[in-house]
């Protein structure tokens, strides 16, 4: 028997880097109105809770719901999609272009690499979450921009991340 309401429940679980992030700033704060080494050790606790929270708002951001169609799941480097009617695995070294595309619903991530099936994952597919801490590990890619697309209300693809081309002259 829970004592909070689901939806509450889950608002919390999309939050919960954040909130704690916001616990461990406001410890930190508390030690720093100490003297001596408390207040040092404060500071770095400060410090620690606001990269938390940061991190935990981006996120929280990212995740935009659950129950959609399908299983991802994200080991040593390879994100593998298991859907009712499609699916794949890519390797996030292999990948050449990040796409998200709103016009269908749910909205889908595109993932491609060459000489391969395009993978799509509906943003809202369980374990869609893990997708954030992959494509935050690709080369030059813009968290903010990524974040941005996501909550915009667009109707074209919109490529998210493309793989640096490098060219000897």
């Amino acid at each position: 028997m829970s004592f909070i309401r689901p939806e509450a429940q889950a608002t919390l679980m999309q939050w919960r880097e954040a909130l704690l992030g916001i616990l461990i700033l406001l410890l930190g704060a508390w030690w720093m109105s100490d003297s001596g080494i408390l207040r040092w050790v404060g500071i770095a606790v400060t410090l620690g809770g606001a990269a938390l929270f940061y991190i935990g708002y981006q996120r929280a951001r990212f995740r935009v719901g659950k129950g959609g169609p399908g299983v991802v799941t994200v080991d040593e480097g390879q994100v593998s999609y298991f859907g009712p009617l499609s699916g794949g695995m890519v390797a996030i070294d292999d990948l050449a272009m990040v796409v998200l595309d709103p016009s269908q619903t749910p909205p889908v991530w595109i993932l491609q690499q060459p000489r391969q099936a395009d993978v799509m994952i509906p943003v809202n597919a369980e374990g869609a979450e893990l997708l954030f801490d992959a494509f935050a590990a690709l080369p030059g890619i813009r968290t903010e921009f990524m974040l941005s697309a996501l909550k915009a209300d667009r109707t074209q693809p919109v490529v998210i991340w493309a793989k640096p081309v490098t060219r000897l002259h």
